[in-house]
């Protein structure tokens, strides 16, 4: 069997995700050949493993694929470009700054036929799976309950501290910390037919409650602006579906950056399925979590 070459994948952007998490992985994995990165200040980009890129159009020039680092105002814009190039898609979450924003990328997406995946880190979190491998493939009835918190002190010091579309009033956890939680809840009670009520109280806690296709409730508390260190995660159903508690730390971030690049190759050399959190599923979730948003208003 001939063993396909290493994609050519570049990357945009030079903040700390980008240097701890994305140019890493990039890197040592090896099916990618790290081909270019680009950032709007070029000293950012230095000791990220790649060379760097003149522009954007240099960088989508350079590669097969772009994997995307930036806030999701920025993202959109470049995710639709590089599509329409023909160039396959690592995005961050949220996909853009508004549910219309990621339906034009993934309207592009589609149109250009390329393979997307949305880096949703606890998707490919070996205790994450094995706690969702726990529930059948039918939605959770009447009788179960979920129950989910991620409390963090993100937003009061560190390198996101100063993140501006995470720390914008409305936006903080819900934005950043919601699609994980809301994917994980889809995925292990069915998917979420109603946001039955919303809360938010200033600075950043947001509490809200989801009812489930098989008629499951389930109720997320989300902060990222707690004194707690390291982060309190869990995420529980209890009742009929059996009583399944995942609660800790996530693994490493980088090894499930590689897991994600796995799962994104395989489907680019179509030796594998497509990924399981493509730009559709990423338009999915931020329909909920803006509805949360409306809602809490």
């Amino acid at each position: 069997m001939t063993r396909s070459a290493p994609l050519r994948i570049g990357l945009v952007g030079g903040g700390h995700w980008a240097r701890t998490v994305h140019a890493p992985a990039l890197v040592a994995h090896p099916g990618v050949e790290f081909a270019a990165v680009w950032t709007r200040r070029p000293e950012a980009a230095a000791g990220l493993g790649a060379p760097l890129a003149g522009s954007f159009a240099e960088l989508v020039d350079a590669v097969d694929a772009v994997a995307f680092a930036v806030p999701p105002q920025v993202q959109a814009g470049l995710a639709i470009e590089a599509a329409s190039a023909g160039r396959h898609l690592i995005c961050e979450k949220p996909l853009a700054a508004d549910v219309a924003g990621a339906r034009k990328v993934v309207d592009a997406v589609a149109a250009a036929g390329v393979v997307s995946s949305v880096v949703l880190t606890l998707r490919h979190d070996a205790g994450v799976q094995e706690w969702l491998a726990g529930f059948g493939h039918q939605p959770a009835s009447p009788d179960t309950v979920g129950l989910a918190r991620w409390l963090s002190g993100a937003l009061l010091g560190g390198p996101y501290a100063t993140s501006g579309w995470r720390a914008e009033p409305g936006n903080g956890a819900v934005l950043d910390l919601g699609p994980h939680v809301v994917d994980l809840l889809e995925s292990a009670l069915g998917p979420v037919v109603d946001i039955e009520w919303a809360r938010y109280d200033e600075p950043d806690l947001w509490r809200f409650g989801l009812r489930h296709a098989g008629g499951a409730r389930s109720t997320t508390v989300l902060s990222l602006r707690l004194p707690v260190d390291p982060s309190e995660i869990e995420i529980a159903a209890y009742g009929g579906a059996g009583t399944h508690v995942f609660r800790g730390r996530v693994a490493d971030a980088q090894e499930c950056y590689k897991a994600l690049l796995d799962e994104f190759l395989a489907a680019v050399h179509g030796t594998g399925p497509m990924p399981v959190a493509d730009a559709a599923r990423g338009l999915r979730l931020q329909e909920i979590v803006d509805g949360v948003r409306a809602l809490a208003r």
